[in-house]
C-alpha cells in the first residue's frame, strides 16, 4: 500500500473528525443514521468485491499523489477491453508516447524549486539551440549536429556498439569521458539513456555527432554523480562501429 500523502490524510481527516463529533454530541443530525445505512449497504461484501474495490483504492491513491489527472470513461474503456483480450486502441508507441507527455506535466508541476531551476533552464537552452545552423531536432525532442560525416553501416537498437564520448553538463562541468580515460567503450544500445539509444542509431560508422539530449531522454528526476535531477546533457559522440 503507498505512503498515505498529505492530501489523503486531510481526506481522512475529513470523513473521520464529522463522525468524531457526532460521538460527542448525543444528538446526531437526523440524516445520520439513513447515511450510515446506506453505506452500510453498499460496502464491498465478498472476496471478489473487496478485491476489486482495493484495487480501485491502491490505484487511485498512487495516481492522486501524483497528480495525475485521469479520463474514467478511457479508464473503463480501456480495462474492460484488455480484460476481454481485445488490442488496445493505442499502439505502444503511442501509449509510451502519452506517458512521456504527461510525465512532462507532472515533472514541472511536482519539481523542487531548485530541480525546476534546472529544468526550464535546459528547456530555454534547448530553444535556443534548435535554431542554430546545423543543429537537427527529432520528433522525440532530442538534439544533435553532425561534426564529421562517416559512410558506414549504422547499429539498430538491439546491437552492441563501440563509441568515443565526452559527456558535459550545459555550464561544461564533464561529468564523464571516454576521451579523457583515453579507452573507447562497448556497450548494449538498448541498455542506456533514451537519448543515447535513438541518437547512436543516426550515426554511420566512422561518424562524430554532438548531441543535446532533454532530461526525459536522459537520467529524468534521477540524480547521477555531478548530474543534477532534470538536467540536459550534452555528449559528443564517436561512432566506432558495431561489435560482434
Amino acid at each position: 500500500m503507498p505512503t498515505i500523502s498529505s492530501r489523503t490524510t486531510a481526506i481522512l481527516a475529513a470523513i473521520i473528525l464529522p463522525s468524531l463529533l457526532y460521538s460527542q454530541d448525543k444528538t446526531p443530525p437526523k440524516d445520520a443514521k439513513p447515511a450510515a445505512e446506506a453505506d452500510a449497504a453498499a460496502k464491498p461484501k465478498s472476496l471478489k468485491e473487496r478485491v476489486s474495490y482495493s484495487y480501485g483504492v491502491m490505484i487511485a491513491m498512487q495516481l492522486t499523489q501524483r497528480g495525475v489527472d485521469l479520463d474514467l470513461d478511457q479508464f473503463t474503456k480501456a480495462y474492460k477491453a484488455i480484460a476481454a483480450g481485445k488490442d488496445p486502441l493505442l499502439s505502444p508507441d503511442e501509449i509510451n508516447g502519452a506517458f512521456a507527455a504527461n510525465q512532462k506535466i507532472l515533472d514541472e508541476k511536482n519539481a523542487t524549486a531548485e530541480d525546476k531551476a534546472t529544468l526550464l533552464a535546459g528547456k530555454k537552452f534547448l530553444k535556443e539551440n534548435g535554431k542554430k545552423e546545423g543543429v537537427i531536432t527529432t520528433s522525440s525532442g532530442l538534439q544533435y549536429k553532425v561534426l564529421k560525416a562517416g559512410d558506414g553501416a549504422k547499429p539498430k537498437a538491439t546491437d552492441k556498439v563501440k563509441v568515443h564520448y565526452h559527456g558535459t553538463l550545459l555550464d561544461g562541468t564533464v561529468f564523464d569521458s571516454s576521451v579523457e580515460r583515453g579507452e573507447p567503450v562497448t556497450f548494449g544500445l538498448n541498455q542506456v539513456i533514451p537519448g543515447w539509444t535513438e541518437g547512436v542509431q543516426l550515426m554511420p560508422k566512422g561518424s562524430k555527432y554532438r548531441f543535446f539530449i532533454p532530461y526525459d531522454l536522459a537520467y529524468g528526476s534521477r540524480a547521477t554523480g555531478k548530474i543534477k535531477p532534470y538536467s540536459t546533457l550534452i555528449f559528443d559522440v564517436e561512432f566506432l562501429g558495431i561489435e560482434k
